[in-house]
C-alpha cells in the first residue's frame, strides 16, 4: 500500500473507488487500523461514485510511529486537568494534530475538499477537521462518538474497563480473547453483531500486521489532553449526518444526540441494535442512511 507525507509524518493509505471522483476519508478510531474498515462498506461508498480513502493514524498500524515519546499517565492527566493545569501541552500530541495530519492528507491527495466520516476517536478528529481546516470538508460525517462535553454520561464501567484492558500477555491469542470481551462489553446486541470467530481473526490479523502498544498510549493521552470542542460546534456549517448506536455503552447516545444538537442544521440517527462497532449486518442499514446524504450534497447537486 503506498505512503504520503504530511504534517511532518508519513502516512499508509488505501483507495477504493475511481480516482475521478470525490474523494471521502474515513478517519478510524482509537487503535484502529484501517484494515478494520468492513470491505463491502469500502465499495459500497465507491460504488455510489466517491474515491473512498483510509489511512493509518500516526502511531498505528503502517504510519509514523511517535516512538521514544512517553506520555503522561492516564491518572496524571486527569488529575492535571482537574487542578486546571495545561496538561495539552505535555502531550506528545492532541487530537488537534492528527486533524491536520487528515486536512493535509486531504491536500497531499490532491483534493480541495472531501466527505469526512470518522467513527469513535476518529470522528472527534474529523468535527476538529470541520473546526479547525473548514476549507478542507465538504461534508461531515461523525459516527459513534462525542461532541467532548464533560457533562455528558460516561461510559459505562465494564466498557471502559474492556477498552483499557491490558493482557497479561501480549500474544496474538491473548488480545484476540479480548476482543471478543470488548465486543461483549460494548459491541452491537448479538442479533447483529460479528461472530466471536471473526471477531478474533480480524483482532490476530491487524497484530499481525502492526503491534504498537506504546502508540495505543499515545492516542490515549491524545484523546484525553484534546481541549474540549464542544462550545465551538455552533460553528460548524458543512452539512453534518450524526450516527450513532442505540446499545453503545462506551460512547452513550446522548453523545451523538449532543452533537447533532450543536451542530446547525445536523441530521440525526440513533440506530437500534447497534452499539460500538462495525459488523457485517449495519453495512446496509448505514449505506442506506449515508449514501443519500452524500447525494443531496454532492458537487453540483441542488
Amino acid at each position: 500500500m503506498p505512503r504520503i507525507a504530511v504534517n511532518g509524518i508519513e502516512i499508509e493509505y488505501a483507495e477504493t473507488g475511481s480516482p475521478e471522483d470525490p474523494l471521502m476519508l474515513l478517519v478510524s478510531g482509537f487503535s484502529g487500523q484501517m484494515t478494520r474498515w468492513p470491505e463491502a462498506f469500502l465499495k459500497g461508498l465507491a460504488d455510489a461514485g466517491r474515491r473512498v480513502v483510509v489511512f493509518d493514524n500516526r502511531d498505528i498500524g503502517l504510519s509514523t510511529e511517535l516512538a521514544g515519546k512517553v506520555p503522561p499517565s492516564p491518572e496524571t492527566i486527569v488529575k492535571g486537568i482537574a487542578a486546571g493545569e495545561p496538561v495539552h501541552e505535555r502531550v506528545p500530541y492532541l487530537l488537534d494534530d492528527m486533524a491536520a495530519d487528515a486536512a493535509n492528507l486531504v491536500d497531499a491527495l490532491g483534493a480541495d475538499q472531501a466527505d469526512i466520516l470518522g467513527v469513535s476517536m476518529g470522528g472527534m478528529i474529523v468535527q476538529l477537521m470541520a473546526l479547525n481546516h473548514p476549507e478542507k470538508v465538504r461534508t461531515l460525517i461523525p459516527v459513534m462518538t462525542t461532541s467532548g462535553d464533560p457533562s455528558l454520561p460516561p461510559s459505562d464501567s465494564v466498557a471502559i474497563e474492556a477498552l483499557t484492558a491490558v493482557p497479561p500477555e501480549r500474544t496474538p491469542e491473548a488480545i484476540a480473547d479480548q476482543a471478543v470481551k470488548s465486543a461483549a462489553a460494548y459491541g452491537s446486541h448479538p442479533d447483529i453483531r460479528n461472530s466471536d470467530d471473526d471477531i478474533r481473526k480480524l483482532s490476530m490479523d491487524a497484530m499481525t500486521r502492526s503491534d504498537r502498544p506504546m502508540g495505543v498510549a499515545r492516542q490515549y493521552a491524545a484523546i484525553l489532553a484534546q481541549p474540549r470542542w464542544h462550545e465551538r460546534l455552533e460553528r460548524v456549517s458543512h452539512p453534518t449526518l450524526v450516527l450513532h448506536g442505540a446499545v453503545d455503552t462506551l460512547i452513550k447516545p446522548a453523545a451523538g444526540e449532543d452533537i447533532a444538537r450543536r451542530i446547525p442544521g445536523a441530521e440525526l440517527n440513533i440506530l437500534d441494535k447497534w452499539g460500538h462497532d462495525m459488523p457485517e449486518k449495519m453495512i446496509p442499514v448505514l449505506l442506506d442512511l449515508i449514501v443519500p446524504f452524500l447525494d443531496r450534497h454532492a458537487p453540483g447537486a441542488r
